[in-house]
Formats: C-alpha cells, sequence, structure tokens
C-alpha cells in the first residue's frame, strides 16, 4: 500500500507539473469540448471501487482540460491571483498531513503556523499591535466573521448578550455603507442578521468612494462599512474623514479591504490606506494578492477578545488551554490548515517581495490603460491600483468586445456595469504576469474590438 501510495503522488506530481507547464500558453478559457467532456466524469457511481491511479488519470485528462488557466499568466477576471510557488507547495505537504486546525492539540504546526501568519499580515497591512484575527476562507466570510464580532460587541455595549439570547428582542443595530458596497458585504450582512436591505446607504462620487459629507447622524449602536478598494475602480473611501465622524458618535468601523488593503504593504502605494488603521475591523483575502492560493482570507479585528466573544465554542470533550486555539476565533471547529499556504506564501516573498508583486501589478495596470487609451478607447477610471475600467463604445459593442475576447483565449477578462456605464473590468493580481503578457493582451483586444467593425473610441468621462 505504500508504495502503491508513493507511485499514485510521484505520478500526481507530474501531471501537476505538466499542467503547469503549459497553461500559460493555452487558450485562458477551455474549449467547448473540454467542458463537454466533463460528463466522462459523470453518470452512475460505480459499484465496484476504482484504482486510484485510474480516479487520478480522468482527473487529469478530462478535468484538467476543462480548467479555467487562472495559474498562467493572462488571467485578469474577478481580482484574482496565481498561487506562488512556495504557497503552491506548501499546499501538497499540507494536504499530505492531512491536518485538522481547528484545535492546537490536533495540530500544533497549524496552529502556530496561522498565528504567525496572522501576525506578520497584521504587521504588513500596518494595522494596531495587539490586534488578533482568524485565517477563512474568503473576503465574505471574512466580512461576516468580523460583522458578528462588531454586533456581539455593539449589543454587549447596549446590555444584551446576542451569543446566549440570539437576536429577539435585542437592541436595534443600524449599519451603514457606501452606494458602491460589494455583494459579499451586503451577503454577510445578511448571514448575521442585519439584513442586507436595511442597510442606509452613502452617496458617492465619480469614482465610487463613499461621501464623508453625507453620512447619517451616528451613534453607539451604528456599524459603518468602508472600502479600501472599489472592486470596479479601486478607489478608496475617504478613511480618515469617515473614522474620525465615527469615533466622535461611538460608532464601530469595518474595513472591507479583500484586495485594496494589501496596497499598505506597497511603500509606493500605501498612502490610499492612510487612516483605515484607526478602523475597528478588517476583512481582506490572501487569494488574491499576496497570491496563497485559494482558499485564504483574513477577519482581523482591533480588540481580539471581542472576536473570541463571538466565535468561542465550549464542549466538555474539547480541550481548552492558555494558548491560543483556532475554532475560537472562526465560524468552523474543523478547518483544513490554509494557514500554512498563507505562511510560506509570506515567508517566500518576505516584505520586499511582497512591495514588488502589489507594485509591479498595479503598474501592468497603468500600462493596460496607457496602451488601450493610445489605441482611442476610454479609460473611465482613475487607476490608482490594479483595476482598469475600458468602453469600447456602445454598451453592445462594448459587451461584444469583451465576449469575443473570452472566446478567442489570449487572456480573459471581466465585464461590469458601473455608474451607467458598460465596461471590460481589467484586474491584474498574479505574480505570474508579464509585460510580454500585457503587451500580447493588449494586442488581442485591440484586434478582437477592430474585428467588430463598429467599435469606436468613446469619450473619457
Amino acid at each position: 500500500m505504500r508504495d502503491d501510495t508513493n507511485a499514485l503522488l510521484l505520478d500526481a506530481a507530474r501531471r501537476a507539473s505538466a499542467y503547469l507547464r503549459e497553461v500559460g500558453e493555452r487558450s485562458v478559457s477551455p474549449a467547448a469540448e473540454a467542458i463537454s467532456g466533463l460528463e466522462r466524469m459523470g453518470g452512475a457511481l460505480p459499484e465496484s471501487p476504482s484504482s486510484a491511479r485510474e480516479v487520478l488519470a480522468l482527473l487529469d485528462e478530462a478535468g484538467s482540460a476543462a480548467s479555467v488557466a487562472t495559474a498562467g499568466r493572462r488571467y485578469f477576471g474577478f481580482v484574482i491571483g496565481g498561487t506562488l510557488p512556495a504557497s503552491l507547495g506548501a499546499a501538497w505537504l499540507a494536504s499530505a498531513w492531512g491536518q485538522n486546525a481547528g484545535l492546537r492539540v490536533m495540530s500544533p504546526v497549524a496552529a502556530r503556523l496561522e498565528e504567525i501568519a496572522l501576525a506578520w499580515s497584521a504587521e504588513l497591512l500596518r494595522l494596531p499591535p495587539g490586534c488578533g484575527g482568524a485565517v477563512v476562507t474568503g473576503a465574505t466570510m471574512a466580512n461576516f466573521t468580523a460583522l458578528i464580532a462588531a454586533r456581539n460587541t455593539l449589543l454587549a455595549r447596549a446590555g444584551w448578550d446576542a451569543a446566549e439570547d440570539g437576536l429577539f428582542g435585542a437592541p436595534s443595530l443600524r449599519v451603514v455603507v457606501g452606494d458602491e458596497v460589494h455583494a459579499s458585504v451586503l451577503k454577510a450582512l445578511s448571514l448575521a442578521g442585519l439584513g442586507r436591505a436595511r442597510v442606509h446607504r452613502v452617496p458617492v462620487d465619480n469614482q465610487g468612494r463613499m461621501q464623508a459629507s453625507k453620512l447619517p447622524p451616528m451613534d453607539a449602536r451604528t456599524i459603518v462599512c468602508i472600502q479600501a478598494g472599489n472592486v470596479n475602480t479601486g478607489a478608496f473611501d475617504p478613511a480618515q474623514e469617515i473614522i474620525i465622524r465615527c469615533r466622535d458618535a461611538g460608532a464601530c468601523v469595518h474595513v472591507d479591504g479583500a484586495f485594496g488593503l494589501w496596497a499598505a504593504a506597497s511603500p509606493r502605494f500605501r498612502h490610499w490606506t492612510s487612516g483605515y488603521e484607526h478602523a475597528d475591523s478588517w476583512a481582506t483575502d490572501a487569494h488574491k494578492w499576496p497570491n496563497a492560493g485559494y482558499d485564504c482570507g483574513l477577519a482581523l479585528v482591533r480588540d481580539p477578545a471581542h472576536l473570541r466573544q463571538a466565535m468561542a465554542v465550549t464542549a466538555a470533550y474539547l480541550p481548552g488551554g492558555a494558548t491560543r486555539d483556532p475554532s475560537h476565533y472562526t465560524p468552523e471547529l474543523s478547518r483544513r490548515a490554509r494557514g500554512v499556504e498563507l505562511w510560506a506564501a509570506l515567508r517566500s516573498l518576505g516584505r520586499a517581495g511582497l512591495a514588488d508583486l502589489i507594485e509591479r501589478t498595479c503598474g501592468f495596470a497603468t500600462l493596460f490603460a496607457e496602451r488601450l487609451r493610445d489605441a482611442g478607447f476610454a479609460i473611465l477610471n482613475d487607476v490608482v491600483i490594479n483595476q482598469v475600467l475600458v468602453s469600447f463604445g456602445s454598451p453592445e459593442v462594448t459587451r461584444e468586445v469583451i465576449h469575443r475576447i473570452q472566446e478567442e483565449g489570449t487572456c480573459w477578462c471581466a465585464g461590469t456595469e458601473w455608474q451607467g456605464h458598460t465596461a471590460m473590468r481589467i484586474s491584474v493580481s498574479s505574480w505570474a504576469t508579464t509585460a510580454e503578457d500585457i503587451d500580447r493582451s493588449v494586442e488581442a483586444i485591440v484586434r478582437v474590438a477592430a474585428e467588430q467593425g463598429r467599435a469606436t473610441p468613446a469619450i473619457r468621462r
């Protein structure tokens, strides 16, 4: 059995290495035939066991071709980063370890590496000393986790124990968001029992930034959610002004910083995050920047006790101790050791490497914008970090260009509707992307736009 396992893992490594060697040059979108080929993996569940080698071969032969090449160099959709080699290797090793990261006694290595990675992350994000947090699946769960802590803390100040007594009859809370709040925050608010439709929306400016002058009256039962990195434009809310007003009112401030918060790790771009360190909690992804791989998000809070009070789990059979058990800070008990991959990503990059990753990808976004503007197309946003919005004329033409470029396969860019404009949204996030990839992608986009015959330069906003 040991020999069989060794042979299987060597085969898996061979297949994975071959995939990564080829993914940079293949079409970013899988072919229709490859997607149809996934039917080979279905049908009736076999009555008899299959060999592990056969299962792996089918997974590779039918599955690899049907994957989107996000591990390649020219995927620019949905702010999806690549996976750093160190993080990928760590994921393989952590999977071999088979650790449950819920309790320190179940995995001392997972618990300790998570602690270290959280401390490094907080320092890189320039958050206040003493803050704590949790490694979760992504920004949606990070927002949920931090907002539960904020909800329970405000209710406790009002004399209500939400963890014990629930929300029935609880004092009401008010939630304030910007008008371009991300859908993940609204989902988190819904899951937290605060309602996505009951929020007060603050008007935004022409880049999607919350207008601090239009904040409503606030008090000690108010949670204000601000953005570090608008998902369309990359813009940052005026944190300094907003947080001062919240402090004066006794309100709690939460930051949705899925990708933009990492700008704090860059000497060139950290000015955008000035003031965010004064918030009460922060949510971000590590599978965007710093390319730790899926799935990995961070929920961070100024006072770790607030998170523990909201998330702690107790049972007679669960050991307790003076050291940190991850399950007391996250919604899950059993969970995979994703903190190992985060630790590996940060350890491999170091401060300088992370700053370079952020600055290089932001520089590529600027290059994208310059080249497409020079080609006669409208860049709709101020390119402040890694997000570019481009219009090819009418909404119909722009949508057709987006569809064709996704189909053509040189690169993959998403579409969006933003402030009355239809746009291609380009997000540059991967460590693997090079200047040559930007050249190839721009040439493909310009060619596809020209082939429509109707694509005309648009007027820049």
